[in-house]
């Protein structure tokens, strides 16, 4: 796990105070809604919501009576849509996502701060794959949302490593669009035509655990090179603007959270529990977050470049990427991100 430094955590904390001293220029809202998808990657959301961490955060700034809801959705598309809609305030979901919708609007969305930067692991049980070389075409493999998820967009990537740029979307026609709970469920059947599940944690593991012939085929930082945020908190510029100390709450809850993630593990994981009710044991799940790079619960946005440069390579972003804090608000620019 590699923890914040204390000089970037107290300079980001700096910040959030600088940006809290000027005048609200409107009354800001008192409730919110943030959504997010299942599993462990979003850990910092679950110890948040069981601690009324942005609550709290909140109350520091002068808004009373702050409430937040959370939902829990299984695709990042249907966040994105619910966003782009109004019907909530931000999201907590994929890099792709953030991307895209930045892109599409102008700049009108854009990320307030890293959740998570866990592995994700293409998981088969077919016993003929082996690498994605092995990948024919009537191979299905299960993705959150097909094309813009996170996993999507890896498999994209890979698929210009292997074959060309031309035949990025070689994998395209091969993912179906499951949520992961649906995608395990389809695995543990032996009669499912879903063989592959391009999982995120803890679903890879309990698919290795519990599933006969489930094997690793790739992992997302054997196709990046390095580690990607897989989780950051997103909003529209809109909400941002007439909701800052929102923001400020939402980033230094975030902080708190993670902290707390990396001093109190064992109760960060009953608190997973309590809000998901994942049946997974808590030996298991301390077992998972001791696997390689499991501990990635930082702030700072990892891989959103090399993310973005594939994206606008393949024309799927009409504007060029020139650095990541063009897709985040300012109070995340303090962070080392990359």
């Amino acid at each position: 796990m590699r923890a914040l430094p204390s000089k970037i955590y107290r300079t980001a904390i700096l910040g959030l105070a600088l940006l809290g001293a000027g005048p609200a220029l409107a009354q800001e809202k008192t409730e919110i809604t943030i959504t997010r998808q299942p599993g462990i990657v979003y850990l910092p959301s679950h110890v948040m919501e069981k601690m009324n961490l942005i609550e709290k955060q909140a109350a520091k700034l002068g808004l009373k009576d702050f409430k937040v809801n959370w939902v829990n959705l299984s695709g990042g598309g249907a966040q994105t849509d619910a966003l782009l809609a109004g019907n909530i305030d931000a999201v907590n979901t994929g890099v792709g996502n953030l991307l895209l919708l930045n892109d599409r609007t102008k700049g009108g969305v854009k990320g307030i701060v890293a959740s998570s930067a866990l592995p994700l692991a293409l998981i088969s049980r077919d016993a003929n794959i082996k690498t994605l070389a092995d990948i024919k075409p009537s191979d299905r493999i299960a993705v959150p949302t097909v094309k813009v998820s996170t996993q999507a967009i890896l498999l994209q990537m890979a698929a210009a490593k292997m074959y060309g740029d031309k035949e990025y979307a070689k994998f395209d026609a091969n993912t179906v669009q499951l949520g992961h709970p649906d995608a395990f469920g389809a695995m543990t059947n032996p009669t499912s035509e879903i063989r592959n599940h391009f999982a995120a944690p803890p679903f890879q593991f309990r698919e290795l655990k519990s599933v006969p012939g489930a094997h690793i085929v790739v992992q997302s930082q054997d196709i990046i090179g390095s580690p990607l945020t897989q989780s950051q908190f997103f909003c529209t510029t809109k909400f941002a603007d007439a909701n800052p100390k929102a923001i400020q709450a939402i980033m230094a809850a975030t902080l708190e959270a993670q902290a707390f993630i990396r001093e109190h593990t064992a109760d960060a994981v009953k608190m997973y529990k309590e809000v998901t009710h994942d049946t997974t044991s808590d030996a298991d799940l301390l077992s998972y977050l001791k696997e390689p790079m499991m501990m990635e619960f930082n702030p700072q946005p990892q891989g959103i470049m090399k993310f973005a440069q594939h994206l606008y390579k393949i024309g799927t972003l009409k504007t060029e990427p020139k650095s990541w804090k063009d897709y985040y608000l300012p109070v995340a620019h303090s962070l080392p991100g990359n």
